[in-house]
């Protein structure tokens, strides 16, 4: 119920402010932590209201990487009651798996950000666990967009592509 309720209301501020929206609606559903809002949706029929589905695809892909910011500072904010807890585990074995997964992610944070913000998986993850090992904000904002961006373009595109083949669908079915 609240989903539909807010895809309507995004539809209609798409309709009435286009580009705009857009983006806002990107920066919104993205900065919900854990709750996934269907931002693909919007995105993959964007193109049947009218809009240019590249602009629509690196608007909603920066919009996404400016509202996954919530997950990086999240992550940020706790680091100090992570590392906190870590040293309290009760075998050194759990404690040194935390600092490799964390070497880990230091070293090849960048492209682990990349994937996932392609993948459809829980962003907010990697949001977290890049701010709360410090990563770097600037690389964590441009792997983040470079993918949500390549990401939004292709579902737009798909969008255009298919919207004629599922419109005969319909129209055979009905």
């Amino acid at each position: 119920m609240v989903f539909e309720t807010y895809i309507l209301y995004a539809q209609h501020l798409i309709v009435n402010y286009s580009y705009a929206a857009i983006f806002l609606v990107s920066v919104v559903s993205s900065a919900t932590i854990f709750l996934p809002v269907p931002l693909i949706a919007l995105v993959f029929f964007a193109a049947e209201l009218g809009l240019n589905p590249l602009l629509v695809g690196v608007l909603s892909g920066v919009g996404s990487a400016i509202g996954e910011l919530t997950g990086y500072l999240l992550g940020a904010g706790s680091e100090h009651v992570i590392e906190t807890e870590s040293k309290k585990l009760k075998t050194k074995s759990q404690h040194k798996t935390l600092q490799k997964m964390d070497k880990l992610f230091l070293k090849y944070g960048f492209p682990i950000i990349f994937i996932c913000g392609i993948l459809p998986f829980p962003f907010d993850f990697i949001g977290i666990v890049s701010g709360a090992t410090n990563y770097s904000v600037k690389k964590f904002m441009i792997a983040t967009i470079l993918s949500k961006v390549l990401k939004y373009v292709l579902i737009a595109y798909a969008g255009v592509l298919s919207l004629p083949f599922l419109q005969f669908l319909y129209n055979e079915v009905v």
